[in-house]
């Protein structure tokens, strides 16, 4: 089977690619390689990829049109893992048209590319950003999400929508899945567990958001991984969620199911390394959300799975490798 991962060289799409490889699936990967974070990191990725007789991979940026459609004229592809955004909540605030440019763009040329080439099971990366300031918890996917607190989690939302008026106009198969703060080794350096490593190696002071008061469900990498490959083998066969719809098309949310306060997030990356932090508490920055926490009742009933590594053994696992790549010399 001959699977396109797009963000092969990102956090995620590096860890699916190597697991697709490792069941014999031919994978082909693409990625813009942009500069959000160290360059170097995805390059070093890809490294470990490319041996893979059955890789290829492609630098091409989403959104040119042109060469995507040429891509899927290409290769042919039977399914197809949308992994590759820009991400970030508080990039958003200064960079907008990364998002339109890639999230909106990009994301409507691999709709057109599986809609022409008749892709078997499009599955694509949402965010529980798309959550906002939800009160009611767990989050569950019949909930509203109209509400988006930063343009990141608006163009989650707006995926979603795309994708669903595509299942629907051409019967394509379609799989949303909201990731819940994913975390684990080749991570990526702008997300909060990574800066706090980074910083307490250095014994410099950690900034500490809302007080440290925020909750998150704290979801390991493998656990994601896992998931992800479940859900890319069954594709959806009428929509159940959506009522008057009929599409083939399924949102799940993949998370621990477990909320951590940040400070005992910290707490357990302290014990890891050995080292306490100093930190510098701050209030909440803009777009943030107080909390998040999945409902995986869906993900559990349709594919069997649900994620249960706890955040000890997974940042044992991240610090590890963290030491094991920078030794001594930090990013």
């Amino acid at each position: 089977m001959k699977i396109l991962v797009t963000g092969a060289a990102g956090f995620v799409g590096y860890h699916l690619a190597q697991r697709l490889l490792s069941e014999g699936q031919q994978v082909c990967g693409i990625d813009n390689l942009n500069d959000y974070y160290d360059v170097n990191l995805k390059k070093a990725r890809l490294s470990k990829l490319q041996p893979h007789s059955e890789f290829s991979f492609q630098h091409l940026d989403l959104s040119d049109r042109a060469a995507i459609s040429q891509l899927f004229q290409d290769q042919k592809f039977d399914r197809v893992v949308h992994l590759a955004a820009q991400a970030g909540v508080r990039y958003s605030l200064q960079n907008p048209h990364a998002y339109a440019d890639s999230n909106l763009m990009g994301f409507i040329n691999i709709l057109e590319g599986c809609r022409h080439s008749k892709v078997e099971h499009l599955v694509f990366a949402s965010s529980s950003s798309v959550y906002g300031n939800n009160t009611k918890v767990p989050f569950a996917v019949s909930d509203n999400v109209d509400r988006p607190i930063s343009l990141y989690a608006a163009t989650k939302k707006a995926n979603e929508l795309m994708a669903h008026s595509y299942s629907h106009l051409y019967g394509l198969p379609v799989t949303g899945l909201r990731f819940f703060t994913v975390y684990g080794p080749w991570g990526r350096p702008d997300m909060a567990y990574f800066k706090f490593v980074k910083a307490i190696a250095e014994n410099k002071p950690i900034d500490v958001y809302n007080f440290g008061k925020m909750q998150r469900d704290f979801t390991y990498i493998d656990d994601v991984i896992e998931g992800v490959v479940r859900v890319t083998d069954k594709p959806p066969q009428g929509s159940t969620q959506n009522p008057g719809s009929s599409a083939p098309y399924k949102i799940y949310n993949i998370g621990n199911n477990s909320p951590v306060e940040l400070l005992a997030f910290i707490e357990v990356i302290e014990k890891a390394m050995g080292k306490t932090a100093v930190k510098n508490l701050l209030p909440m920055q803009p777009g943030d959300v107080p909390s998040t926490y999945a409902d995986v009742d869906d993900l559990m009933a349709d594919v069997g799975f649900k994620p249960s590594t706890p955040i000890e053994q997974g940042i044992h696992q991240f610090v590890e490798w963290y030491l094991d790549y920078y030794g001594g010399d930090n990013p």
